[in-house]
């Protein structure tokens, strides 16, 4: 088996296994946290929203916010989780990479990964894990199809 990194991820947490086999525990090499990613849309946006005015006459209106901050925040996170996997691909450090992430994340961390790191995936499994034990990651990550 070549070097095997397996990456379970959703918006708010991330863990990094190293896979020797795919019988054998994997190996836990690290974990990100993003807590804005959990906390309250109001934690987050403390501020109002904005005011315009209309170019003519009296009207005043409330401006939008263009992004759920939710949203951006696991972007935010999914960028942190992509660069840490792209420096660990330069270094060598894996050969080969699977993700495990909650089905919006994962399209997220897809979107940040760049082209030789996105190369390496030899599978993705669209299932919140991150939570489950080594076993479970294993088997849903590792499993022979």
């Amino acid at each position: 088996m070549k070097k095997t990194w397996v990456v379970a991820a959703e918006s708010s947490r991330a863990r990094i296994f190293q896979a020797e086999s795919r019988v054998k525990p994997m190996k836990e090499l690290d974990g990100l946290a993003h807590p804005l990613s959990r906390a309250k849309v109001l934690d987050i946006n403390a501020d109002d929203a904005g005011k315009t005015y209309d170019r003519v006459g009296q009207g005043i209106h409330d401006m939008e916010k263009e992004v759920d901050p939710k949203k951006h925040e696991a972007e935010i996170f999914a960028k942190e989780v992509a660069e840490r996997l792209h420096k660990a691909r330069a270094l060598g450090q894996f050969e080969e990479l699977v993700l495990v992430a909650a089905p919006e994340f994962l399209g997220l961390l897809r979107k940040h990964l760049d082209s030789n790191t996105l190369k390496a995936v030899v599978r993705a499994v669209s299932k919140n894990l991150v939570r489950e034990s080594e076993e479970s990651i294993r088997k849903a990550a590792l499993e022979l199809e």
